[in-house]
């Protein structure tokens, strides 16, 4: 299944978050685009984020925002540094 339109602004949101702590939330203002505000409430309903409108991570949400922002670094890093050689 290939990611949606909808899937990549929820990535986009999660991306957002500050993993170093658990203290910091984000606020989805309401003249942001209704794509943000709406993904926004979808990561509310899946139980990812505490507010429809932003909020903090949950437990669920934290290690989905984790995961999403360990990919991104994972596809943004050169080829060259990630690129393992086997002499064996």
């Amino acid at each position: 299944m290939p990611y949606t339109p909808e899937l990549l602004e929820e990535l986009n949101i999660l991306q957002r978050f500050d993993l170093v702590t658990s203290q910091q939330g984000i606020k989805i203002h309401h003249d942001a685009s209704p794509a943000i505000i709406a993904a926004a409430q979808r990561l509310h309903a899946k139980g990812l984020i505490t507010l429809a409108d932003g909020g903090y991570l949950t437990s669920l949400g934290r290690d989905a925002a984790e995961h999403a922002q360990a990919l991104l670094s994972v596809l943004t890093t050169s080829p060259a540094r990630s690129a393992q050689v086997c002499t064996a």
